[in-house]
This record gives structure tokens, C-alpha cells and sequence, in this order.
């Protein structure tokens, strides 16, 4: 059985500093992120995602950073849109 790879993000709070490391998501891209909660302990509301929070990530051997612009979450699911999504320096270092 071939395991799918984990995809994590950190999200960081502008005057709190890292709000989650590594945090697992189901699906991410340039436009949004997508937490399924179908199968798990934790419920939408309570991951704490605002708008304005900034998102990295690693995508193809480069970090890339987005900023919340929205947060969405039904019964099974949250869901974030990003804007400015662009890529790190190639010698960008997760601090």
C-alpha cells in the first residue's frame, strides 16, 4: 500500500509570532488551502485561521508564502483563500 505524503504548513500571526508548525493539510495551491475533518478529533472551528495570518509551505523543493485573505467552514471542512502567493528565496531558511 503506497502512503500518500504529508503536506504541512506554518502559519504565522503578524504581532503573535508562529500560531501552528507543521500543520497537516489535505490540499493546498496557490489559491487556498483545505483541512478535511471528516475523519479526525478536531472540528472546523476550532483551527484558529484568520485573514491577514501568512501561510509557508514547501512546494517542489522551494518555500512558498501566501497571506489569508478569507476563511470558510462547514460541517466537515475549513477552507482558506490566499493572496500574493510567491515563491521564497532559493536560500530561505524556516526560522
Amino acid at each position: 500500500m503506497v502512503q500518500p505524503s504529508l503536506v504541512t504548513v506554518s502559519v504565522f500571526r503578524r504581532h503573535y509570532g508562529k500560531r501552528y508548525t507543521e500543520l497537516p493539510v489535505d490540499q493546498i495551491d496557490t489559491s487556498g488551502l483545505r483541512i478535511d475533518c471528516r475523519e479526525t478529533y478536531m472540528r472546523p472551528e476550532l483551527y484558529d485561521l484568520r485573514p491577514g495570518d501568512i501561510v509557508r509551505w514547501r512546494q517542489g523543493g522551494r518555500y512558498i508564502e501566501a497571506e489569508i485573505s478569507a476563511v470558510t467552514r462547514d460541517d466537515s471542512a475549513v477552507h482558506a483563500t490566499f493572496t500574493g502567493a510567491h515563491p521564497l528565496p532559493p536560500d530561505f531558511f524556516p526560522y
